[in-house]
């Protein structure tokens, strides 16, 4: 795992500052300490950090073809490496290294730009290719890693692992985006390919770019994408069968290490899976790392453990007090862009604990999207039957009312909480779905900005990214439609950046395995009711799991990776919130309306109201604007 950075003249050759490159690469020295270097020519100049995990002696970058003229620097890891290098050598390409780094240099020589369909693996590169005047820059089908980039009005193009090795240009533009606000507190995180800045994008998941300089900049190219077919119609026992060898095939790939290895096991369904698997494929105990709460109602450990001794784990637990929330700075300093998924918190200390004992971790991610594991898909299941059983112009206005009248509820139980319910059966499947992930949803968002920003947005709603998703999902199925959203916008935005940021913090290199594009297609293949039955999701997974695991692990409730934020924001940071949500901060933006950030902050305190989510998203939004000063001095309206 890595860091890349670098610069391209799309127009010209001239000379780039190196005082600029090196502070541009040396920002994200924490995601590589071992090894950095820069490469400079007319026009081009390219910087890496490295964290070395494969072919420690010879896989420095920037890393060069045989004759120089093609250099690439390259983030992950491409696990059919092994499976290229005969190929590539029999074209007549020579290798040097044992690296994977370099297996990209001659796929791209023999291949072209759909070189990125024959790896396998997580990555984000950049490639310079002088003979033919090309930049090409690729990532990840499933986003795992993450890749910056913005075209400066002189023609420059800037590119990065992480949004602060842009923000070292000083041609970028850091005008704050109104759209990425909107989208940040609907989702609590800024939707690719949009970033929080005006001048700076993400490229997307499965996306390449292929600049030749003083051509045309063309759009981004899509080079993949997971259908939903729904066709392959296997017995039970016969997925149950596969699916256990596919991930034994993807774990496997993801043990490939010339550094110590291990995994996190929060005693959860995926994680436990991923590390019974390491167990049938390692002559030697795996390393395994988890966080327990010292308070009960968050913790998870005593499950971890049964699968730890069950396999003779070499098991490392550290305790987090309840009240660790000294990271909110940090955390806003890490992510260089608003982000308000609070299990940052905790995921920031499992990391910190793993990289004692280990350089590379294989994580449990991606299973919910997939297997369909999330409760609200099992929610959404039963909205579905209720929208398909009226039509839309009776349910809009009869359940748009309700949703009006009906009170809200959170102190209720749930089964009087019918608020959201309602609304959402007053929507089309597509925002409902959205109505339900959102953390401020419309009428809330509404009310949280200022007149004269709601003007800025000129009728912009965050649902556009779900619409736009949708239009391509090519899924009539309710749960695959809801499974490709959340692929497209909750996996990549959320989990990948929460991971990413938080293991390369701690110079950690993260792994996948059920985030593999081979079993996520296989996935995809498999009809709805083998994921959700009845009221039990992941169902063929679980199934497949048996004999691998406790029927303890498998069957209870799922928790989630959760922080107390309603009781922090009444007890030990009850001042610190007040301070921030109604601050000079905040107020000198000209985004907010004051009145509905008093009435949030004193309805939570009070008691009247659970608003810990939405207050934990402005908190986090009021953080990165004290961290990032040249932002928060332009008001968004300039």
């Amino acid at each position: 795992m890595c860091g890349i950075a670098g610069l391209f003249d799309t127009r010209n050759k001239r000379d780039f500052d190196p005082a600029l490159m090196k502070r541009m690469n040396d920002i994200q020295f924490h995601r590589g300490p071992d090894e950095g270097d820069i490469y400079q020519e007319p026009g081009v100049a390219l910087g890496h950090r490295r964290l070395s995990i494969i072919d420690l002696s010879t896989g420095q970058q920037p890393l060069f073809n045989e004759d120089g003229s093609v250099a690439v620097v390259f983030n992950g890891e491409i696990y059919n490496y092994q499976e290229l290098v005969p190929e590539l050598e029999a074209l007549g390409h020579v290798f040097h290294t044992r690296s994977d780094t370099e297996v990209i240099v001659h796929a791209w020589e023999a291949w072209g730009e759909d070189c990125v369909q024959r790896f396998r693996g997580m990555f984000a590169f950049g490639l310079w290719d002088r003979n033919r005047q090309s930049f090409f820059m690729a990532r990840d089908r499933l986003g795992v890693k993450p890749l910056y980039y913005a075209l400066l009005d002189d023609g420059t193009l800037v590119f990065g692992s992480e949004l602060k090795v842009l923000m070292q240009h000083p041609g970028l533009d850091r005008r704050i985006d109104p759209h990425a606000v909107e989208e940040y507190f609907a989702l609590g995180y800024v939707a690719e390919p949009r970033t929080i800045f005006r001048g700076a994008r993400k490229l997307q998941p499965a996306e390449t770019l292929c600049i030749r300089r003083g051509e045309p900049i063309p759009a981004p190219r899509t080079y993949w994408d997971v259908q939903y077919s729904l066709d392959n119609h296997l017995t039970l026992a016969d997925a149950t069968a596969e699916l256990t060898e596919r991930l034994r095939e993807s774990v496997r790939l993801r043990m490939i290490a010339e550094v110590p290895l291990g995994a996190f096991l929060s005693g959860g369904v995926d994680s436990s899976a991923v590390v019974a698997t390491m167990a049938g494929l390692s002559g030697e105990p795996v390393n395994t790392c988890s966080i327990a709460f010292d308070d009960p109602a968050f913790n998870e450990s005593a499950f971890a453990q049964m699968v730890a001794d069950r396999y003779k784990t070499r098991h490392f637990v550290e305790t987090v007090k309840s009240d660790d929330f000294d990271l909110i700075d940090t955390l806003a300093a890490l992510y260089d862009e608003p982000y308000a998924d609070s299990s940052a918190i905790p995921t920031y200390r499992v990391c910190q604990l793993a990289r004692k004992h280990v350089t590379v971790a294989l994580s449990g991610d991606g299973g919910d999207e997939s297997m369909g594991g999330y409760r609200r898909y099992r929610m959404h299941l039963m909205e579905e039957k209720m929208r398909g059983a009226m039509p839309f112009g009776v349910r809009k206005p009869l359940f748009g009312l309700l949703g009006k009248v009906y009170p809200k509820a959170d102190w209720a139980p749930r089964v009087f909480r019918a608020k959201t319910t309602f609304q959402a059966l007053a929507r089309d499947s597509v925002q409902a779905y959205f109505h339900t992930v959102s953390i401020l949803r419309d009428d809330m968002r509404r009310n949280l900005f200022s007149a004269s920003f709601r003007k800025e947005l000129a009728g912009y709603n965050a649902l556009e990214v779900f619409q736009r998703h949708a239009a391509n999902a090519n899924a009539d199925d309710p749960l695959a439609l809801i499974q490709y959203l959340d692929t497209k916008t909750y996996l990549v935005g959320d989990i990948n950046t929460k991971v990413d940021r938080a293991s390369m913090a701690h110079s950690l290199e993260v792994r996948e395995p059920l985030m593999d594009h081979k079993l996520v297609e296989w996935l995809a293949s498999l009809p709805s009711s083998l994921k959700i039955k009845g009221q039990e999701g992941k169902f063929v997974f679980k199934k497949a799991m048996e004999p691998l695991l406790p029927d303890d692990v498998l069957y209870r409730p799922k928790m989630g990776f959760a922080v107390p934020l309603a009781r922090w924001f009444r007890g030990p940071l009850k001042a610190r919130l007040r301070e921030a949500v109604l601050g000079s901060t905040l107020a000198d933006t000209g985004i907010f309306n004051r009145a509905y950030l008093e009435h949030m902050v004193d309805a939570h305190q009070s008691g009247a109201r659970d608003y810990s989510a939405p207050l934990w998203t402005v908190l986090m939004f009021e953080a990165f604007l004290r961290n990032n000063s040249r932002v928060s001095a332009v008001p968004v309206s300039v």
